[in-house]
C-alpha cells in the first residue's frame, strides 16, 4: 500500500519520502516504486520522463527526514501497537505546520488521535489496492479533526484524480464495513458446499456488475488482513463479523492469497 500511495502522489507532481523499518525495505520499496513508474509510461497514462519522475522520490530509514513533509501518510499493517508507535514518533519529527493521515482499512481514527499530542491534525486517508488503478479514498474524520484538513484531504484526493467520499469515524468505515459482510458470506458459501469460488465471483460480477469478486478480492487483499480486519469488526460490531472456520483454516495454512501463490485461487509465479 505505501509503494502505491507514493506512486500515486509522484505521479501527481509531488516530492515524495518513503521511510521503511530498515535498508533492505527502503531498497526494495525504491525499486518497486520505479518498476510502477516505468509501466505507467509505457501505458501512456502519464506525461514526463522517468529521471523527472524518480527523481522526485526518495527513500530513507528515518522519520527524521519527515521533517519538511506537508503531509505524512502512514501505511504500517494494521497493528494498533505497530502504528501507535509510527504515529507518535512520526509526529514528534513533524513541523507545526505539517498534516498526519492514517491509511488504517479498519481501526478507529478516533482512537489513535487520541494517542497523539496534535489529534486535530490527524486524519484517515483509506487508499484501496491497487491504489494506482483504484478511484477512491475514504477520507475518514475522527471527532478532532481541524476542518481545514478536511478540506484539505478532498483537495489532496481530487488532485491524484480520485473521488473522495467523506466519512466520520466508525468501525469498518463505510468500504471496510460493507465489502467485508460480502467477503465474509461469500466464504461460508464455499465452505457450505452452495457453490465453488468462481461461481460466487461469477454472480458478483455479472449479475451486480462487481469489477472483481469477492473471494478474488479477498486474494488481493490478504485473507490475513481481511482476518484482523474481521476480527476487529466482531469485537466492535458483534457475531456478524465472526470470521468463518475456512478463513482461520486458510491463514493457518498460509493461503492467503496473491501474495503467497495461493488463497481461493492458485497463482503462478
Amino acid at each position: 500500500m505505501g509503494a502505491g500511495i507514493a506512486h500515486s502522489f509522484l505521479l501527481a507532481g509531488a516530492r515524495v519520502t518513503i521511510v521503511e523499518r530498515d535498508l533492505e525495505s527502503a531498497r526494495a520499496a525504491k525499486e518497486r516504486v520505479e518498476r510502477d513508474i516505468s509501466r505507467s509510461l509505457e501505458r501512456g497514462s502519464v506525461e514526463g520522463g522517468f529521471q523527472e519522475l524518480a527523481g522526485r522520490l526518495r527513500t530513507s530509514v528515518d522519520h527524521a527526514d519527515l521533517a519538511q513533509a506537508e503531509l505524512v501518510v502512514e501505511a504500517v499493517p494494521e497493528s494498533w501497537a505497530l502504528k501507535i508507535s509510527a504515529l507518535q514518533d512520526v509526529e514528534r519529527h513533524l513541523s507545526g505546520t505539517a498534516w498526519l493521515a492514517t491509511n488504517t482499512s479498519s481501526l478507529s481514527v478516533d482512537d489513535l488521535a487520541g494517542q497523539l499530542s496534535n489529534p486535530e491534525r490527524f486524519c484517515g486517508l483509506h487508499f484501496f489496492n491497487p491504489v494506482p488503478a483504484s478511484k477512491l479514498v475514504e477520507v475518514v474524520l475522527s471527532k478532532h479533526t481541524h476542518q481545514e484538513l478536511r478540506d484539505l484531504s478532498v483537495r489532496w484526493v481530487e488532485g491524484l484524480g480520485k473521488t473522495p467520499v467523506v466519512v466520520h469515524d466508525s468501525p469498518g468505515f463505510a468500504s471496510s464495513r460493507l465489502g467485508l459482510v460480502i467477503a465474509l458470506e461469500a466464504i461460508r458459501m464455499v465452505e457450505e458446499g452452495v457453490a465453488s469460488p468462481e461461481s460466487i465471483d461469477d454472480a458478483m460480477v455479472l449479475g451486480y456488475r462487481f469489477p472483481i469478486g469477492p473471494l478474488a478480492l479477498t486474494d488481493v487483499v490478504g485473507l490475513d488482513v481481511r482476518l484482523g480486519i474481521a476480527e476487529y469488526l466482531e469485537s466492535k460490531l458483534g457475531d456478524r463479523f465472526t470470521p468463518p472456520p475456512l478463513m482461520r483454516a486458510m491463514v493457518a495454512r498460509n493461503e492467503l492469497g496473491r501474495k503467497t501463490g495461493r488463497g481461493f485461487y492458485s497463482y503462478g509465479e
